[in-house]
């Protein structure tokens, strides 16, 4: 999942930029409001973490801006402001949740992972397709229960699909929503990605979709057999 995180504190950002990418996230981390406001408008993140007192230009304003054009991003407020009229006035902007400082990484986690679930329409707290399933916490994938090792970018290949189970994923989409910005991406990373994640989960686990990416494969009925 591909985090914006937002946050003008350099010991701060530098935390969790580094404690969200250990934990499976891909995070693009700024420090001012007017490059965090064009951030949200210029990729497709799954959640934001804005903090509120930023220079250049206020996280409410951001967030304002965000859900005035129509930005549907999640949004996880992270600020020092604690006072009752600041939480109040950032949920009416728009905010999804709001978690103050000083945090745990732990918690913000949990509620990050709250957050992505229900944007996706998902109630529980394991994903699964067939044989499958994905615990997203723990970053612990299994097939038939056997536990399945994956790199990390095999394990953020296999929630995107898993939180994506009835879309065509693009090549340029999986790219988005793997890497960062500033991480070299080989020309046939996502192919090579996709390959790795058949051999370990099934062939038919992955379809190609001719000319437009990749999606889940069907999964077999009670009487349905092998096929896709």
């Amino acid at each position: 999942m591909r985090i914006l995180l937002i946050e003008d504190d350099p010991i701060i950002g530098d935390g969790l930029k580094a404690g969200l990418a250990a934990l499976g996230y891909a995070v693009d981390w700024f420090a001012d409001g007017p490059a965090g406001l064009a951030a949200g408008k210029s990729a497709e993140y799954d959640a934001a973490i804005l903090d509120l007192s930023l220079p250049g230009l206020d996280g409410f304003d951001i967030l304002r801006q965000w859900r005035g054009a129509g930005l549907a991003l999640p949004v996880l407020v992270l600020t020092a402001r604690s006072g009752l009229e600041e939480r109040v006035e950032g949920l009416n902007l728009g905010a999804d949740d709001y978690l103050g400082k000083p945090f745990a990484l732990e918690e913000l986690n949990a509620r990050l992972r709250a957050l992505l679930r229900r944007s996706h329409g998902q109630a529980a707290p394991v994903l699964a397709h067939g044989p499958v399933s994905f615990d997203p916490e723990r970053r612990q994938a299994r097939k038939n229960g056997e536990e399945i090792a994956l790199s990390p970018k095999e394990t953020m290949l296999l929630e995107l699909f898993l939180l994506n189970k009835n879309s065509v994923l693009s090549k340029n989409r999986i790219e988005e929503k793997l890497y960062p910005w500033g991480e070299e991406v080989m020309s046939n990373a996502v192919g090579v990605h996709v390959h790795h994640l058949r051999r370990k989960l099934g062939e038919d686990f992955i379809k190609t979709v001719h000319g437009l990416g990749y999606a889940l494969g069907t999964v077999p009925g009670p009487t349905s057999g092998a096929g896709r």
